[in-house]
């Protein structure tokens, strides 16, 4: 291997191509700071229904098991935490941000015509941008304000680790900030407690054992990321909708 080059000083010299690619990622650097610094200047304002936000501005962190979904992934399951919502709905987003940002699209488009409550429930202390930022470890399941208990009527939630330490602890959460844990009947009701939950397909049977009780089970839906994900991914429910039935097993 030939020595590295050095200045007068013994200071080794970068090749071009490293130069590049150091060039590179401080100017992706710089925009993402942009972008944050243009998302928390929007966020005093409430937006003002001005712009769409993005995710882009948050940087996935793989060891923090951060993988958003794709825009059409994130705006399907917002607008079905959405059907027959009306202003006195509440909802819970745990662990999944990319949904979050959807729903706040959704209602500065102007085309949806109630306001629910909703409330993210995030590690990830950049979303503290947004009003309704709350933090959340799964390590702590109910560290929670104490008004949030019992007090949902729609949840969703993607716990970020595919471990039963990791499911199981996030269910207690659900369970936890949840209005009811009764499934949902025949009529599909506005008020009944609507669940989704995105998770890893290996997860399945924790996943309807842990919440049997609220209905659950999987569904056809399959939820895209936006850089891809090598494990294969499925949304579970305890509500049929247009975009997504019951898998029926043999």
């Amino acid at each position: 291997m030939a020595p590295a080059e050095v200045d007068d000083d013994g200071i080794p010299l970068l090749s071009a191509g490293a130069l590049d690619a150091l060039k590179e990622f401080y100017e992706e650097r710089d925009t993402r700071q942009e972008q944050f610094a243009d998302l928390k200047a929007k966020a005093e304002n409430d937006f003002d229904g001005k712009g769409k936000l993005s995710m882009e501005a948050f940087t996935e962190d793989w060891n923090a098991s951060q993988f958003w979904y794709n825009d059409e992934t994130a705006t399907t399951l917002a607008q079905n935490l959405l059907e027959d919502a009306t202003d006195d709905t509440r909802i819970a987003v745990v662990s999944a941000p990319s949904v979050f940002i959807q729903l706040k699209n959704i209602f500065s488009s102007g085309d949806f015509p109630c306001r629910p409550k909703v409330t993210l429930l995030e590690f990830d202390e950049r979303f503290a941008v947004f009003k309704e930022f709350v933090q959340y470890d799964f390590e702590q399941p109910v560290r929670l304000p104490s008004e949030l208990k019992c007090s949902f009527d729609r949840i969703i939630c993607d716990p970020p680790f595919l471990s039963q330490d990791c499911q199981t602890k996030a269910a207690l959460t659900v369970r936890w900030l949840a209005k009811s844990w009764a499934p949902m009947d025949s009529s599909n009701k506005p008020e009944s407690f609507h669940l989704i939950v995105c998770t890893g397909e290996r997860m399945e049977t924790l996943i309807e054992k842990l919440y049997a009780k609220a209905g659950m089970r999987t569904t056809t839906f399959e939820p895209k990321h936006a850089k891809g994900l090598s494990n294969e991914f499925r949304c579970y429910s305890n509500f049929e909708c247009d975009a997504w039935k019951w898998v029926t097993k043999s």
